[in-house]
């Protein structure tokens, strides 16, 4: 029995890919709505943050409009322009599609908890008072400027940089670089809003009591606590427009 090759592309990708072929086969038409979430989910035996990181990089591809409440509707797509031929080099590298949100707030649940109880063990004044700017900024800053992330990413890398483990800081810089792309700021523009933002900042507020008080047990608690809610918050109804 051949050895066959095994499809490393993550699962999201797939489900993508294969409602597209739907939609460019004809079986979903522009304008039509997709089955319900729930729908796709039991068809395609998957779970339903699967579907809904499928769906989000199909609206992020231009394949679909999601109307929260409403539902997820087929768009009109333009005609491919024809293009000379591209000469490519011999070898090519192929890269993997981005981690979907879901994985990347998994990975940041099995770290920064972690991260937050080295750094109430090991933060500075100095690491302290840079945290606090940070939360000062995200509080100065409403929910619809775009600034609340560069802010809540600070909080979160000065945080690691108070572990004094260079190796730990560099991985939240790259989970960081994975929260920050499309798909994810995509998810999440779905479920934001000035109530959700306000939440966020106080479970913020949590975190660096806790440091302060060079308490690890409760800063591992409240940030495992904090990542809880955002997927919590991923995963709840799509929001009313």
């Amino acid at each position: 029995m051949p050895i066959e090759s095994v499809d490393n592309r993550r699962l999201y990708r797939l489900i993508a890919e294969q409602i597209s072929r739907l939609i460019e086969s004809g079986e979903y038409r522009p304008g039509s709505r997709l089955p319900p979430e729930r729908t796709l989910a039991v068809q395609l035996s998957v779970s339903r943050p699967t579907v809904r990181e499928a769906l989000i990089a199909l609206e992020v591809e231009g394949w679909v409009d999601i109307r929260g409440g409403t539902g997820v509707f087929v768009l009109e797509r333009p005609e491919p322009a024809v293009e000379a031929p591209i000469v490519t080099p011999a070898i090519t590298t192929s890269a993997l599609p981005p981690p979907g949100p879901f994985e990347v707030l998994y990975a940041r649940d099995l770290i920064e908890p972690d991260v937050a109880a080295l750094a109430a063990k090991n933060a500075t004044p100095e690491h302290i008072a840079a945290m606090a700017q940070a939360l000062g900024d995200m509080v100065c800053c409403s929910a619809s400027d775009p600034m609340n992330v560069e802010y809540d990413r600070r909080f979160h890398q000065y945080l690691a940089d108070a572990t004094g483990n260079g190796a730990l800081a560099q991985t939240v810089q790259t989970l960081w670089s994975m929260r920050t792309d499309s798909l994810y700021l995509r998810l999440q523009d779905h479920f934001h809003n000035e109530a959700i933002w306000q939440r966020a900042i106080m479970e913020h507020r949590e975190i660096l009591e806790a440091v302060k008080r060079g308490d690890p047990k409760a800063a591992r608690a409240v940030m495992h606590k904090h990542l809880k809610n955002i997927k919590m918050r991923f995963v709840s109804n799509w929001q009313e427009e």
